[in-house]
């Protein structure tokens, strides 16, 4: 159903249509219907002079819409007639500002009416209830009290014949069902699930959503530069004594290098040739922090907030265990972390390949990215 006004809520616009967590409340309802292989057919319910352009169409496989009506009553009454006709057996009705709605809640009242013509999501009341106005002026028992959610599952031509047959105007399906005298399972909903009514409720469903739809990006790097005249090489932007350089376009910095195209890789950015084609003769001779710098910058402004990184360097010679403290404290200032999310470490081949022979050094890392 989301054919209400949704004036309680404010916004300007019916709450269904009003954004939260990149998308609208209606997209976030019907995504989860459209996401569950035992949904055949999503049936929205709409006022006549909502916007088509809110409509959650796109990418939506399985949406139709359909003319609501003034009440709630009468809105899903014009849904279960307009269903009757396509030979659907069972029907799920939902309250569309619940945009909370998980898989787990949807399998529960789907096996329940396996055995019940009818089941409902809900949760237990837990805290006490009192009664009264300004003051208390009694006591309720908790015992046998639930709070109702959706989706309200039925047998289809049960909960239509309850429906034309209901004289009042009903809070929920289960009211409908009940007063036909038809039995509902209680199945356990979830607090997630909450039905946005007020403008509070936006907040905390944006908190949930955004939980749930947390995005975590793992990128991996590795490169190989090989050695050449000198009397150091650039590690992890720690300059480390060598008998050789390594040689490379910049300062050949396969540590830095190596990070870089991992933090590329888990934003899809492609990798430092990209940003900085070694065709271009001002990155000659630069200093790979620049790299590294672009790097992170490009993974805050898409949103993203580095958790940590682990770079291992393949070599004979020289040995990383005396700088490895320098090149960690390095990375960390570079990648705006604390020391303890950076792991540098080194390993041999065992005197095999071209590192095993002193030709170069090979690096491999692995970053993690968590959207902020």
């Amino acid at each position: 159903m989301a054919a209400g006004q949704g004036v309680r809520a404010g916004g300007g616009v019916p709450k269904q249509w009003r954004e939260i967590a990149g998308k609208t409340v209606a997209a976030w309802s019907v995504a989860a219907f459209d996401a569950h292989p035992a949904i055949d057919l999503i049936l929205m319910m709409v006022r006549a002079d909502s916007d088509p352009s809110l409509w959650p169409a796109e990418g939506q496989t399985r949406l139709v819409t359909g003319p609501g009506g003034d009440t709630r009553g009468e809105t899903v009454l014009n849904g279960l007639h307009l269903l009757a006709p396509e030979g659907v057996e069972r029907v799920l009705i939902h309250d569309v500002a619940r945009p909370g709605l998980s898989r787990e809640v949807i399998d529960r009242v789907l096996g329940a009416l396996d055995s019940a013509p009818g089941a409902a999501p809900a949760l237990p009341v837990t805290d006490a209830l009192w009664r009264g106005d300004d003051t208390v002026e009694g006591t309720q028992s908790r015992d046998g009290l639930w709070r109702a959610q959706t989706p309200q599952g039925f047998d289809l031509k049960a909960i239509l014949a309850a429906h034309e047959t209901f004289d009042g105007t009903p809070a929920d399906d289960v009211e409908v069902a009940r007063a036909a005298g038809l039995e509902v399972a209680i199945v356990r909903g979830d607090e997630a699930n909450l039905k946005i009514t007020g403008p509070e409720d936006f907040a905390r469903a944006e908190r949930i959503l955004k939980g749930d739809q947390m995005d975590i990006r793992v990128g991996n790097g590795f490169d190989v530069h090989r050695f050449g005249p000198g009397d150091h090489v650039w590690l992890c932007g720690v300059q480390v004594p060598h008998d050789r350089g390594l040689q490379g376009h910049s300062d050949a910095d396969v540590g830095l290098h190596t990070v870089t195209d991992a933090i590329y890789g888990a934003l899809a950015e492609g990798d430092i040739g990209t940003h900085f084609p070694p065709s271009d003769p001002q990155w000659k001779g630069a200093e790979s922090h620049i790299f590294l710098s672009h790097a992170v910058d490009l993974a805050a402004r898409r949103g993203f907030a580095i958790s940590n990184a682990d770079l291992t360097l393949m070599c004979e010679r020289p040995k990383i265990g005396p700088v490895a403290a320098q090149m960690r404290a390095r990375l960390a200032d570079l990648l705006r972390i604390d020391v303890g999310r950076v792991s540098v470490k080194a390993t041999t081949t065992e005197r095999l390949g071209f590192t095993g022979r002193e030709e170069g050094i090979a690096a491999m890392a692995t970053v993690t990215l968590v959207a902020t």
